[in-house]
């Protein structure tokens, strides 16, 4: 229920409303308009690797080789991004903040993403479409992509002052996730309903739960 609801101070009672989808309480850093479905990457480290790998030391020994080793870092990144244009992935749902690199290209290349989502909002997006978490590329940056998600829309969402996502899945199961959006004068009155609505789908849960 807490991933399932938003709750809004400062606007009236009958504002309040069913979505269908999750709201993801977080704002694009980069977002393109896509029509019809599209294919979604759920992230869980920074796309740009580090350049050396592990137990090895990267030493720079001039302001040359630093810009040879930037060129090469967004050269890579640059063709990631069109990999995944190729392959009609045009979401990227991160929970790490991504570099101004990784940023830009998406943007040059039709792709949207957003941050810092929670563990809880992977968790529900992984539920909701059974992928897992896209691995870093390393050297492999045109392998095949088979872990997307897909997404019936993808748009920004105003929730009073508060900028988010509203996105809708298509689910792997009979699960049809709506969000519901809790609107009030003051926080204290939409906590108060929150709570009673939970509380009456929890009985409802009960009620209807199976009985051998």
């Amino acid at each position: 229920f807490a991933q399932l609801h938003a709750a809004v101070a400062g606007l009236p009672l009958a504002s309040s409303r069913v979505l269908p989808g999750i709201v993801l309480r977080r704002d694009f850093a980069a977002y393109c308009p896509a029509e019809g479905d599209l294919r979604a990457l759920l992230l869980t480290e920074p796309l740009r690797t580090p350049l050396p790998g592990p137990g090895v030391r990267f030493v720079v020994e001039s302001e040359d080789q630093y810009r040879a080793s930037q060129c090469w870092v967004s050269g890579r990144i640059e063709a990631l991004m069109k990999h995944l244009q190729s392959n009609n992935v045009k979401l990227l749902l991160s929970s790490v903040k991504q570099e101004e690199v990784v940023i830009y290209y998406a943007k040059l290349h039709g792709v949207s993403v957003v941050e810092c989502l929670s563990s809880e909002e992977i968790a529900l997006v992984r539920e909701i479409t059974g992928v897992s978490p896209y691995a870093p590329f390393g050297d492999h940056i045109h392998r095949e992509i088979t872990e997307t998600a897909v997404a019936t829309f993808c748009q920004p969402l105003l929730l009073g002052s508060e900028k988010c996502v509203h996105v809708g899945f298509t689910s792997v199961s009979s699960f049809q996730p709506h969000c519901l959006i809790l609107c009030g004068p003051v926080d204290g009155v939409n906590e108060q309903h929150a709570a009673a609505l939970q509380g009456a789908f929890t009985m409802l849960q009960q009620l209807y739960k199976r009985v051998d």
